[in-house]
Parts: structure tokens; sequence; C-alpha cells
């Protein structure tokens, strides 16, 4: 189980566009960039919460998943993508897809952080028992 964990927090987004209330604009754009980034959907969901109608959505990919976070009213987004490199790198193709997603948002401000998942090296390991 080795891949890749991507996430970007955003800030300064235009809450009035499309992408950030409207579920169908974004399902759309999420969609487009999957397929663009040469990642496979394979099932997704997209929900508006009630007012001021934030968007969550999450794109199942064979490789594994894209959830996008919407908060018109702070301006904000977070994106996760996830992609496992058991048979293929599919690295590139994450990074192109969260590139593509945060160019959408436009946001003044980006967080990012990269995580190698699976990977072999120092790890902090968790007796499941033991917290029993």
């Amino acid at each position: 189980m080795q891949g890749l964990h991507l996430t970007a927090d955003l800030r300064g987004c235009a809450p009035g566009q499309p992408l950030m209330h409207d579920p169908l604009a974004l399902r759309r754009h999420c969609l487009q960039a999957v397929a663009d980034a040469g990642l496979r959907a394979v099932g997704e969901l997209f929900h508006t919460f009630p007012a001021p109608g934030g968007v969550t959505g999450v794109v199942l990919l064979a490789e594994s998943h894209l959830a996008v976070h919407t908060w018109p009213e702070l301006g904000a987004v977070t994106l996760d993508v996830y992609v496992c490199n058991l048979q293929a790198d599919n690295s590139a193709r994450a990074e192109a897809l969260l590139a593509a997603l945060e160019a959408a948002f436009a946001a003044t401000r980006c967080e990012h952080h990269r995580v190698q998942r699976g990977a072999s090296g120092e790890r902090v390991q968790r007796d499941v028992d033991a917290a029993a």
C-alpha cells in the first residue's frame, strides 16, 4: 500500500463563483479535471448545505479518491487528493489534478501538505488492542 496524499487549504476564493455553491458546476469541473489528469472516476457524490450553501463533493477513483469542501461564507476550500501507487506511479496525475482544481478556485492563499502513505521508513504505529 503505497500512495501519495495531497491536501490544499485555499483562502481568498471568490464566494460568488459557481464552484463554491453549485453542486452541478463543481461536479462537472471535478469529473473533467479527474479525466484530464488521467485518473478514472468510478463513483461520486456532491451535497449542498443550507445557506450559505457550501458544497462537499467526493469522487471515488479507481486509484483512490478526491474530496472537495467549499465554504462560500469564508471564501475557503479544502482539497484532498489521494492516489495509490501499487501498479503504477500516479503521483504526477495527483499533482496535475490538485493543480487544476487550485487554478479553478483562484485562491489568494494556499497551504499545501504532501504525505507519502505506506512508504518504507520510520513510522509511528499504534497497537489497536493496547488502546482498548
